[in-house]
């Protein structure tokens, strides 16, 4: 399995960027994709995940209301709609698949077997 981040960039303070995450290889019915991020001197942070058959969602508390995941199917993509984008927004946003797609862990970054290399997501004025 592969995946390849990309999407991110500049925006000002209440812009929008729209990340996208492509997978490639083996897929899995019961598998979930999520998007995590990490701001320099912190802890990796859960920021969404959607379960791909049943497209079932969940989103970190911080982010909540300000961005959705979703799939589309026919390209193996999950993408991540940012809205009302805030400068401690800033990180560099990485999508990752849990093969098992385990509900109870779907927030925990060790839960994830493979990793996209990662897309910087910069918000300032």
């Amino acid at each position: 399995v592969q995946l390849q981040a990309s999407g991110g960039g500049l925006v000002q303070p209440g812009g929008s960027l729209r990340l996208f995450c492509a997978a490639s290889g083996r897929t899995f019915r019961q598998s979930t994709i999520g998007w995590f991020r990490q701001a320099p001197g912190k802890e990796r942070e859960f920021v969404a995940a959607i379960r791909w058959a049943a497209q079932h969602t969940y989103y970190g508390d911080s982010v909540k209301g300000r961005f959705t995941i979703s799939r589309d199917n026919a390209q193996n993509t999950v993408r991540l709609q940012m809205t009302s984008l805030k400068p401690e927004d800033t990180a560099v946003y990485f999508c990752a698949l849990d093969v098992n797609g385990i509900l109870s862990s779907i927030r925990q970054a060790g839960a994830y077997e493979y990793w996209g290399q990662g897309t910087q997501v910069t918000v300032s004025s």
